[in-house]
């Protein structure tokens, strides 16, 4: 494990957002009336990204990209490719309301390196199907796209599309032997359970509200919503060679997490960065370079 991180950071806060005290009084309210009933209302909001304004970097990516769809039952998974004459195949899994156009600067940098780059919107993002999305539903659309694409050499893949991958998780190259050369983690959360304990505690959900959802997870998927944490499914995840990067000051996932992750993976490089937060780690030149070099070793 390797580390550029040279000093403590406090753990850093996110704003409270606008509405959040009514939406609090109205949960509490619905739960002293029914637990079912403020579950099914948290459950949606937990389960719907919202559909976040275009900004003004995305259509030109876009533009250079081949966009295609490849169908699911619930609808068609839309899907990006730059430098389709690549000969190794890469493909970006983008986190909760982001969407393909995200990894604009990335894809463009490793189209440069020669790569063949694909990138999807997952289900209820972009220009793919749906209004909600669980992590195993996230998990399905990306395994129909590796499915189709064939031969996966890499994944960079950043928040909820790690857990997704990884925590589910996701099969790759199984024609094969089932491996992953390269897999590159941005951002991604330790533990699936302390995501909807962080959601839970933001909205000051009831104990009872936060049981029934741990309760409705086992009832649809048959496991416990801890056995999608990457502290426990990631050094199980078949990849030759798999790179973490976390930022110390990251507001939406505590950096702990990813030492926790690092700590429970023995094979995984874990590198710090400092000042970046969540989504700037995406586009920083530094963490970009190294990604790049990572893949192409």
């Amino acid at each position: 494990m390797t580390t550029t991180r040279t000093r403590s950071q406090a753990p850093v806060t996110a704003p409270i957002p606008p509405g959040l005290n009514l939406l609090r009084l109205k949960l509490r309210l619905m739960a002293s009336v029914s637990t079912d009933w403020a579950f099914g209302s948290a459950w949606r909001l937990f389960t719907t990204p919202r559909r976040l304004p275009e900004k003004h970097w995305e259509a030109p990516v876009l533009a250079e990209a081949r966009q295609f769809f490849v169908p699911m039952p619930a609808g068609n998974v839309a899907v990006y490719e730059w430098n389709g004459a690549g000969t190794r195949t890469v493909l970006l899994v983008h986190g909760w309301e982001h969407r393909a156009s995200f990894w604009g600067v990335l894809a463009r940098e490793l189209a440069a390196a020669g790569f063949r780059v694909v990138a999807l919107d997952g289900p209820a993002h972009g220009a793919s199907y749906g209004r909600r999305v669980t992590l195993p539903a996230y998990a399905r659309a990306v395994q129909a796209v590796a499915d189709a694409l064939g031969d996966v050499y890499g994944v960079v893949a950043h928040s909820l599309g790690g857990a997704a991958t990884v925590g589910v998780p996701v099969r790759f190259n199984e024609a094969a032997g089932g491996r992953l050369p390269r897999l590159v983690l941005l951002a991604v959360p330790g533990s699936t359970v302390a995501v909807a304990h962080r959601f839970a505690e933001m909205l000051q959900l009831p104990p009872a509200v936060q049981a029934r959802m741990n309760r409705y997870i086992r009832e649809q998927h048959g496991r416990d919503a801890e056995s999608f944490s990457l502290t426990r499914a990631g050094r199980q995840f078949p990849a030759d060679q798999a790179l973490l990067l976390h930022d110390d000051q990251d507001a939406s996932i505590p950096f702990e997490e990813a030492r926790e992750i690092a700590a429970s993976w023995p094979a995984l490089d874990f590198r710090a960065t400092s000042g970046l937060g969540h989504n700037q780690i995406m586009r920083d030149p530094a963490v970009l370079a190294q990604v790049v070099a990572f893949l192409a070793e």
